[in-house]
């Protein structure tokens, strides 16, 4: 976990900048000793909202079978994951 205070941001901007798209991870930013902001790489935080995404439709789908919705078969299941894997995936390319 990468902390800096917040002046970090207006004093060495292109280093957080770095740093963030180096490591993929936020970079939590204090202002007087206490949280304050988080920064992160645009990539990250992309791929981040992807899965948040994709956890959230399984959530939903895992709710609607504990309340009486069809199920699917293990190919479907496997195929439907093959295509989320792909999608996922494919945001790193870009």
């Amino acid at each position: 976990m990468q902390i800096r205070p917040s002046a970090a941001i207006r004093q060495n901007y292109n280093e957080v900048s770095s740093l963030c798209k180096k490591t993929k991870e936020p970079v939590y930013l204090t202002k007087n000793g206490e949280g304050d902001l988080v920064v992160m790489d645009i990539e990250a935080f992309h791929q981040r909202e992807k899965m948040l995404a994709l956890r959230e439709a399984l959530l939903s789908v895992e709710e609607a079978r504990l309340h009486g919705a069809p199920g699917h078969s293990v190919e479907d299941v496997a195929a439907m994951m093959r295509t989320a894997i792909q999608e996922v995936t494919r945001g790193n390319d870009e």
